[in-house]
């Protein structure tokens, strides 16, 4: 006699395959990938923040933290963006105005090459 609690021939509603196992660990990779290239690109623009501001490490990432906050920008396209002015002496007027704020620079910011 089986009961409706005997439970040898079912299998869990959701059972994970192989393949999905595979997917989902791929995807979380993915994810932990591009978790360390953001991490390390608001570390380079925390360095380039610290560099021109004669900051320390809290008060750069401080400051990258406001600016995206105060220009509604995504974090890790700010930090893009002051690294690429290091590199182009290039920077967005609104990132320039609020990156001078935040040093107290009004005006000052100019070439960081």
């Amino acid at each position: 006699m089986t009961s409706d609690t005997d439970t040898t021939e079912q299998t869990p509603l959701h059972a994970e395959t192989s393949a999905d196992a595979v997917a989902r660990l791929e995807g979380e990779n993915l994810q932990l990938k591009q978790a360390v290239r953001s991490h390390a690109v608001v570390d380079q623009a925390i360095g380039v923040i610290l560099a021109v501001g004669q900051l320390t490490p809290d008060e750069g990432w401080d400051a990258v933290r406001a600016i995206s906050q105060n220009t509604n920008i995504k974090l890790r396209h700010v930090a893009e963006l002051i690294v690429d002015w290091a590199r182009t002496g290039e920077l967005p007027s609104e990132i320039r105005g609020e990156l001078e704020h935040q040093l107290g620079l009004d005006g000052e910011v100019g070439d960081a090459r």
